[in-house]
């Protein structure tokens, strides 16, 4: 068996090299959960590996942003809604956006306790995160517009652990949730990066296939949904790897499974209900569903965390309209462990899934050099949040409809339907 520090050293070193895919003289800017708070600083030990990973790759200068959830919970409690909305630690965002549009990487560490903020008032949670969303905005535009290479990581932190894994002490819901965590990043594969290279040209095939195929729209059939989601002229499908538009290939996710392309913005119509609970800003939302007309979500439910919903589909005008449509197999090895992460970057990982908000703008022929009102032009949406949720299961039939209405199986009970 590896030990830990052999397995960390190695996750560090994946996130470098296969994630990042740092350059050769590239800075790196490494941030926390959802672009809007700092490394946590639980999060240390790995980060401090990624750090030498990244000076050992040649680049000049790593700068870590920290935070402590705690001191953010305190900040929730005693200060105005008023406050937590018009103060900000501007340079912050400026700082990440100045170094990303002078060439750095990004990586963002997401790793947060879903129960963190509990108790606390919502309208104070989307105030904050409200705030955080708008100065971000400028960073945010550089990286939908795909001109740096990014990647997004997880780490245990106590309260997501035992959340995972609550009938286990802490420190073994950790080691468990570690274990997870290097066995979905395939580090437990005699040669990590080739695994990811084998598993980067499967998801290229079906994304290969539904790029020939350009459906006019996807039709999702289940339990609770009936949804039709439109896609735009020209869309593409993505997968685990992509190449920025200064030519590095980078993957996006640590782990992946998923294949995604944008949806039309104006086009989404129907009822959808969610697969899994979504851990958002600190609130757990669970068994909610969202009704669409004419591609804006006009109707939320949840037995629990509603008021967060409601706040996330007013941050802005394109908040209330979806900017991502991704596809993965119910036998994602994700979903083969039957396992509820409570953390969007696994469970998206379980389930298809759709996306409030931003659209990725590599997703649209030519979309990463178009103007925001061409790019609204050519269907795609913008927005100061990027939400995803899960709504796929073994329950969940997807039949993808071309221009004369006629249906073409896709996914049958959650699993492929077609031969890439």
């Amino acid at each position: 068996m590896i030990d830990f520090e052999t397995s960390l050293d190695k996750y560090a070193e994946l996130i470098v090299k296969v994630g990042i895919n740092l350059q050769e003289g590239q800075s790196l800017v490494m941030n926390g959960s959802s672009h809007t708070r700092g490394m946590p600083i639980e999060g240390a030990p790995l980060v401090r590996k990624i750090v030498e990973h990244a000076y050992k790759a040649g680049a000049p200068l790593v700068d870590v942003l920290w935070d402590d959830p705690e001191v953010a919970k305190i900040r929730l409690r005693h200060s105005s809604n008023e406050a937590l909305a018009n103060y900000y630690p501007e340079w912050r965002t400026k700082g990440i956006h100045q170094s990303l549009a002078n060439g750095a990487a990004l990586f963002t560490l997401y790793a947060t306790d879903p129960d963190v903020f509990k108790g606390i008032d919502s309208e104070k949670i989307g105030a904050e995160q409200q705030a955080a969303s708008i100065h971000f905005a400028p960073a945010l535009d550089i990286i939908i517009r795909n001109q740096t290479n990014w990647s997004l990581a997880s780490v245990p932190v106590a309260g997501w652990a035992a959340k995972v894994f609550p009938d286990l002490e802490t420190p073994d819901a950790i080691s468990r949730l570690w274990e997870m965590i290097f066995t979905l990043c395939r580090l437990d594969r005699p040669d990590p990066v080739a695994a990811w290279k084998e598993h980067i040209a499967d998801l290229q095939t079906s994304a290969h296939y539904l790029n020939e195929r350009q459906f006019d729209a996807l039709h999702y059939t289940g339990p609770g949904t009936d949804l039709t989601i439109g896609m735009p002229a020209n869309h593409i499908w993505e997968s685990a790897s992509k190449a920025s538009t200064a030519g590095i290939t980078y993957v996006g996710n640590l782990p992946t499974e998923e294949i995604f392309s944008t949806p039309h913005k104006d086009r989404t119509q129907g009822t959808v209900r969610a697969a899994l609970p979504l851990s958002y800003s600190g609130t757990l939302i669970e068994d909610f569903s969202v009704s669409f007309e004419a591609g804006r979500a006009v109707k939320v439910a949840a037995k629990k965390g509603v008021e967060a919903l409601e706040q996330l589909i007013k941050a802005d005008e394109g908040a209330a309209f979806l900017g991502e449509v991704a596809l993965v197999p119910q036998s994602s090895p994700i979903a083969q462990t039957g396992i509820l992460f409570y953390n969007t970057l696994f469970d998206e990982n379980a389930s298809s899934h759709i996306a409030l908000g931003s659209a990725p703008r590599e997703t649209i022929s030519g979309g990463e050099n178009m103007s925001d009102e061409e790019f609204a032009a050519a269907g795609g949406n913008h927005s100061i949040v990027h939400v995803d949720f899960m709504i796929g299961s073994s329950q969940i039939d997807i039949d993808g409809q071309d221009a004369k209405g006629n249906a073409i199986p896709v996914m049958r009970q959650g699993e492929w339907a077609f031969d890439a």
